[in-house]
């Protein structure tokens, strides 16, 4: 018997959101029935694709009117998709008012907005998740469940090396994430995704941090180093733009023209900015330790400029060595004036040159074993679908609860997890203004022992 759908609110329209308010629009059990946004031409493109499904425009609502939002029009589930600082700013009230609430990750970008999104979940016991789309990929799926078998032992160390290529890479430092205080860095915005993954595979968590980073390729002074700066501030409308390589072209790209370029007389944001251009006030090259609660190491690094993109991951155990590389992109080839959509940028599509996937076992006193993978490179290695099945349902299913075959199989980030991955980045950034280690519970007062306190109820 089919329920009233639920009333859904997307807060933060770029181009993100669009994996939500697509999936929210194919799936009955949920009505997206506003948006929220400073920005209305961003929001009439979202009210695109929504016509465009055959469902009604939403309507469309200023930040700060987000409150009058949430009773006006009756929400029953906020998804958080705005720039990561502003994150606290919409979980807290829609927490309060008694809504499901989804966030894309970070949860957050600093200590005190952790502890102030941790306190309020607990003082209302209402559900938050973060959209860590990364555990859904059927590839990390059986990694853990590798790990989980005993198939390596005890694990007593990870090395985990994560590559950025320079076309994803640098379109961190063209946006808003280029500026610390509004994505935490890279630490945060990107690496919480490799936090939680590693949280997760080893159903432990992060104890102390060690790091280093630093801006050592984008920014004005290292393209000045390198030979690789040219003479314009933002890539539209600029003659030096024109044969640079890490220039966008928002122009050339329906979405990014329509999300970016023609929304700019709304609030004068720019997304084509010279990545070696300033302030660039986030890192590019990062290297951290990580001791967890059991014991395990791990190493990690991140790098924003490398020819190709993929990670590689080791876990290292009393009975043997796991072994997983992902080549997501080979190599890139120097287009002038990047035109590909921000799709293909973030892993919504599959790159151009995508490579394979290999999944390696190598047990004591016995020959490698390689084990079978089924990996996709669009959709975030197939996890955004899933993804969007556990938190809302199948796209035939009706009523209003998500799905409970995945969410089963795929738990859902809790705020206690979001807490966690974060807490790992938030360390590293304080590493890399000290030089000294940093302890976790360090971090903000009771900020872990509360996050347990509210994964218990």
């Amino acid at each position: 018997m089919s329920r009233t759908p639920l009333r859904a609110a997307i807060v933060g329209t770029g181009h993100r959101a669009q994996t939500f308010t697509r999936g929210l629009a194919a799936r009955p059990g949920h009505r997206l029935v506003a948006l929220c946004d400073p920005n209305p031409t961003r929001m009439a493109f979202h009210n695109g694709l929504l016509t465009a499904a055959g469902e009604p425009a939403a309507t469309t609502w200023e930040p700060d009117r987000f409150a009058d939002m949430l009773a006006k029009e009756d929400i029953d589930e906020v998804v958080v998709t705005t720039v990561d600082a502003e994150h606290d700013r919409y979980i807290v009230p829609a927490l309060r008012a008694g809504c499901r609430v989804v966030t894309e990750k970070p949860m957050t970008v600093d200590a005190a907005r952790c502890a102030r999104i941790l306190d309020t979940v607990k003082a209302t016991g209402n559900s938050l998740t973060v959209a860590f789309n990364y555990r859904f990929n059927p590839v990390h799926e059986k990694v853990r469940a590798l790990l989980a078998e005993g198939r390596i032992g005890e694990i007593l160390s990870v090395h985990f090396e994560w590559l950025l290529d320079t076309r994803h890479g640098a379109d961190y430092f063209r946006r808003w994430h280029r500026e610390k205080h509004n994505s935490g860095g890279l630490m945060v915005h990107k690496s919480s995704h490799h936090f939680d993954l590693v949280n997760w595979w080893l159903t432990d968590e992060p104890q102390e941090v060690f790091g280093y980073g630093r801006l050592a390729f984008y920014g004005r002074d290292a393209g000045e180093r390198h030979g690789l700066r040219r003479a314009y501030e933002r890539a539209h409308g600029a003659e030096a733009a024109a044969d640079d390589p890490f220039a966008l072209d928002l122009a050339a790209n329906d979405s990014l023209r329509a999300l970016y370029l023609d929304a700019e007389q709304d609030d004068g944001y720019l997304r084509d900015r010279n990545v070696f251009g300033g302030p660039v006030t986030i890192e590019d090259d990062m290297a951290v330790l990580v001791r967890h609660t059991r014991g395990a190491t791990m190493t990690y690094h991140l790098t924003a400029y490398s020819p190709w993109e993929g990670y590689r991951v080791m876990f290292n155990g009393s009975a043997g060595r796991l072994e997983l590389e992902v080549e997501e992109s080979r190599w890139q080839a120097p287009v002038t004036r990047v035109t590909s959509n921000s799709g293909a940028l973030h892993g919504d599509t599959a790159a151009e040159h995508a490579g394979g996937a290999r999944l390696t076992l190598r047990p004591l006193w016995k020959p490698p074993v390689d084990i079978p993978l089924d990996a996709a490179h669009e959709a975030h290695g197939g996890g955004d679908p899933r993804m969007l099945d556990a938190l809302f349902g199948p796209v035939d299913a009706e009523g209003g609860s998500p799905a409970d075959p995945e969410g089963a199989r795929h738990p859902t980030a809790t705020e206690r997890d979001g807490a966690l991955a974060l807490a790992v980045g938030l360390a590293a950034n304080r590493c890399f203004e000290t030089g000294r280690p940093v302890a976790v519970r360090d971090l903000v007062p009771g900020m872990v022992e509360q996050a347990g306190q509210v994964q218990a109820r």
